[in-house]
């Protein structure tokens, strides 16, 4: 069983053959991949994909698909991990990757929202953590927005060299109570495919 959230204007759900390519045209666009280690050459985002297919079918959940529902467009992936790799391991995250065309709408905003309420509601989740490149103020925006608050416990990310000035990440984190100070459950569809 796997599960598929709905919002206003968002559709989270399985990956689909169709999915594969847009992805890795985004991987490939260098704005998009920005503040990540480098650009994915189309193997390397077949094999990423496959994992979140294989996560979301394994486990019902993770790095869904980000459907717009006016028009069945591809905007990126937005969803939920297990971090066991890093610093901060044993902790559930929240993340997002978008394509350009999609910014500044608040679809990311919308999504991990309905994301962080399917991690306190179904995963029964106490807290979740979302981080980035201390320099992407973007991405920090938007951890604001859904309410969470920095940790202010900076950490060297493994996977990217030293001396490049994405290494040092920052952590922010919420917690269900202050989540749903705020949140309203109903804006909210989970169903099961």
């Amino acid at each position: 069983m796997s599960y598929q959230l709905e919002t206003a204007r968002v559709i989270l759900r399985q990956w689909q053959a169709p999915d594969y390519s847009a992805f890795a045209a985004m991987n490939a666009d260098s704005e998009v991949m920005r503040f990540f280690p480098k650009l994915l050459s189309t193997e390397e985002s077949d094999t990423l994909t496959r994992k979140f297919e294989m996560l979301i079918a394994n486990q019902g959940w993770g790095f869904w698909v980000a459907q717009r529902k006016s028009d069945g467009a591809f905007m990126g992936l937005v969803g939920l991990n297990h971090v066991s790799d890093l610093p901060i391991s044993d902790c559930m995250e929240v993340g997002w990757r978008l394509a350009e065309l999609y910014w500044g709408h608040g679809y990311v905003t919308e999504a991990a929202l309905a994301s962080l309420h399917f991690a306190f509601d179904i995963l029964a989740q106490s807290q979740v953590v979302a981080f980035t490149a201390t320099i992407n103020s973007n991405s920090r925006s938007v951890m604001r927005r859904l309410g969470m608050k920095n940790r202010e416990e900076n950490f060297q990310h493994p996977k990217i060299a030293e001396g490049s000035e994405l290494r040092e990440h920052v952590v922010y984190e919420i917690d269900r109570e202050a989540f749903y100070e705020n949140f309203e459950r109903d804006s909210v569809i989970i169903s099961s495919t």
